[in-house]
């Protein structure tokens, strides 16, 4: 209790020093970023080895700094990030295993402890995880909150992510590598099987953003003012149209040339279920042959299989069943029960 107590008092004092008046809020998120590392330790030693690496991405897209001859010089440097490697304690030298490629959701989100449950199905399967914590993530301070490429060059330091892994752990097979990821992950899900099919295997896409434009054209005021700021795209889709084409997966629709899942439902209350259509539509448009299911109104809406009810997991053994087709790891699930017990230690 004590120990709580403490924990509690630690985080109200660093809202008041850091959360106030905004200054110092980077350092605050570094602490909560270096809370979730415990957390992840905590939860998944007993299955994985954890690690986080720093790697590079391109240069930034917009420069934020007030322009000098010195900062002029460096405006090609590549940019840095973080990102999380989950390695099955199970994994013997010399064989080689399946990679997943884990891209978090949120326009401002982060790689964090939500979905741990999530993480132990994929590590009891034998997958080896990156998740990056690719430009605009959460936790790094306002320089790399501001080097946001919404539907741009993230997806290259998501690509990064993968081919680091590839590179340098000869653990992991080249030939074996899926991409997946719910909404803003669901989007750069489709940007990267879309765009560099050579290098994935298989992708899963849930509740996926796919038309950025339309987006915009059912979200509040508040959503859009996120996308006019000149540090992300610096305009709104009725002055460039283009542009947010460019960063929208349904404009690549044609592109498809690896095996696909995209699952949405009725009542989403963020990525509407119109909006993953226009997906899907563009898919049939190009005779692309890909799977797809639409849920009827599911309890958790946005979230419905990423929750722990028995509904989401139900839905979530059927999305490893559908991976485990192309990637084959070593350690499948046998039943719904099966996956129970990896998630939740019980069934």
């Amino acid at each position: 209790m004590m120990k709580k107590m403490l924990f509690v008092l630690t985080v109200v004092f660093a809202l008041l020093a850091f959360g106030a008046n905004g200054q110092g809020f980077s350092e605050f998120q570094t602490i909560s970023k270096e809370n979730v590392n415990i957390i992840l330790h905590q939860r998944l030693s007993d299955i994985c080895h954890f690690d986080v690496v720093r790697l590079v991405g391109p240069p930034k897209a917009v420069q934020t700094k007030k322009s000098c001859e010195f900062l002029d010089s460096l405006k090609d440097n590549q940019l840095k990030f973080y990102s999380y490697v989950f390695i099955p304690k199970k994994v013997k030298q010399g064989k080689k295993y399946p990679l997943l490629v884990l891209a978090h959701a949120g326009i401002h989100g982060t790689f964090g402890t939500t979905f741990i449950h999530i993480l132990r199905e994929m590590i009891t399967q034998g997958y080896i995880v990156v998740a990056p914590d690719y430009r605009g993530s959460l936790g790094y301070g306002e320089s790399f909150y501001k080097a946001i490429d919404y539907g741009g060059l993230e997806n290259e330091d998501v690509l990064a992510a993968r081919d680091y892994m590839v590179e340098n752990y000869s653990i992991v097979d080249p030939q074996r590598v899926g991409i997946m990821g719910w909404s803003h992950g669901g989007m750069i899900t489709l940007m990267n099987i879309l765009r560099y099919p050579e290098k994935y295997k298989v992708g899963f896409a849930g509740v996926p953003v796919s038309d950025v434009a339309y987006r915009l054209s059912y979200q509040k005021p508040s959503y859009k003012d996120n996308f006019s700021v000149k540090y992300h795209v610096g305009s709104l889709p009725d002055e460039n149209p283009q542009e947010y084409a460019r960063r929208s997966p349904v404009t690549y629709a044609k592109e498809l040339k690896r095996p696909l899942l995209i699952t949405t439902c009725m009542n989403d209350d963020d990525v509407s279920v119109t909006e993953v259509q226009r997906m899907i539509d563009s898919l049939k448009h190009y005779n692309k042959d890909f799977e797809y299911k639409v849920y009827p109104k599911m309890g958790g809406a946005h979230q419905f299989d990423r929750l722990d009810t028995k509904e989401a997991c139900q839905i979530r053994y059927k999305t490893w069943k559908f991976l485990e087709q192309y990637l084959d790891p070593p350690y499948k699930f046998k039943s719904y029960g099966d996956m129970r017990k990896a998630g939740y230690m019980y069934y």
